[in-house]
């Protein structure tokens, strides 16, 4: 009787677990989908979630074997564009609208998490002694922490796939259990037969380039059209000028305790002008703010240091500065004393759009 009883109990355990899948099958699963795949290509939508404001991007994200990516973000509110290319040359972060590039030496993406990237969230799961696994009636959700460097108030995910095993989304939580990132994906194709000339920096630039003239062409057409000389010369004087000035300073919302502003100069330069802000008390900084411009040639600027996904924009860090263009205003960012998270909290109080500007 009582090893009749066992083998029931036996029985129902086997029959229970029947048709369901195990951890360990789920990781391999999608393991073997992202190391089987030479090339992809991802489309989707992610938003970011800062002060209280919601940042929306349209994403398309393209990847080859061994290293290569192209990561295209475009903000959907105000259509601004920047492209993370990494080839066989580096990585760069290029902002057409600017005809600008940063090129970093960077071990990106695999320095950080990475919520649109497949390799990244397969290192993650593996990674992770305590990862989880919840199946519900449409979808399997691995649970996972994280590894961002700039915001450790950025601590788990969630990873929702559909019971085929395709990826439907990622939520990047903080500590306080709130999503701050979310990927929603449209389309997956893992057989995208890409090749390394997919990946050249000169393709972005000869296309930039051609926009450009175009735009040039258009403006010198147009000045032809001025009804006299005089007028046209008093026109354009006043639209370089306009067009380059920083009409209001714009002040962080953050800023770290015993610290104030100590100084505010304005100065001149060749092609507008240019706020300073000095900051002082436990942690010095100072912060430069004037009118985005537009390179007439398409420029590279060199950086040690890694890109850095803000709310509204790319920016570029290195060890003790950052750099970056948000809604037609180009910061810098430099000081000896605040920590890397400190300095991207402070950009990231610059970027809302709810801070008050300040007449000069």
């Amino acid at each position: 009787m009582k090893k009749t009883g066992i083998f029931l109990l036996s029985l129902i355990l086997f029959l229970t677990g029947c048709g369901k899948n195990s951890e360990e099958d789920i990781v391999a699963k999608f393991e073997k989908s992202v190391n089987n795949a030479k090339s992809y290509t991802i489309k989707g939508n992610m938003e970011i979630l800062s002060n209280e404001e919601t940042y929306t991007y349209s994403l398309e994200a393209s990847y080859l074997k061994e290293d290569f990516y192209k990561v295209t973000l475009i903000n959907q509110t105000n259509n601004h564009e920047q492209i993370i290319l990494k080839n066989s040359d580096g990585v760069y972060v290029v902002t057409p609208t600017l005809n600008k590039s940063f090129k970093f030496q960077s071990e990106w993406p695999k320095n950080s998490s990475q919520s649109y990237i497949l390799s990244s969230l397969l290192n993650d799961i593996k990674n992770d002694d305590n990862m989880t696994l919840e199946e519900l009636d449409k979808n399997y959700i691995i649970k996972t922490s994280v590894n961002y460097p700039n915001n450790s108030e950025l601590t788990y995910q969630k990873i929702y796939f559909d019971k085929k095993m395709n990826l439907e989304k990622v939520e990047v939580y903080n500590n306080e259990d709130i999503v701050n990132i979310k990927v929603v994906f449209s389309a997956i194709d893992l057989k995208t037969n890409l090749k390394e000339e997919d990946f050249l920096l000169e393709d972005l630039i000869d296309m930039n380039a051609e926009e450009n003239n175009a735009s040039n062409q258009n403006n010198s057409n147009n000045e032809q059209n001025s009804s006299t000389e005089n007028e046209n010369c008093e026109s354009e004087d006043c639209d370089t000028k306009s067009s380059n000035i920083l009409d209001d300073v714009i002040y962080p919302l953050y800023i770290p305790s015993e610290t104030y502003l100590s100084n505010s100069e304005e100065v001149s330069t060749d092609e507008g002008n240019r706020m300073i802000l000095t900051f002082a008390g436990d942690k010095n900084f100072v912060l430069i703010e004037e009118a985005a411009n537009v390179a007439k040639e398409f420029e590279i600027i060199p950086v040690y240091g890694d890109p850095v996904m803000l709310s509204d924009t790319i920016a570029a860090k290195s060890a003790n500065s950052l750099y970056w263009t948000s809604n037609n205003v180009s910061y810098y960012l430099t000081s000896n004393d605040l920590s890397n998270e400190e300095m991207v909290t402070i950009a990231e109080s610059l970027g809302n759009t709810k801070v008050v500007s300040g007449s000069k």
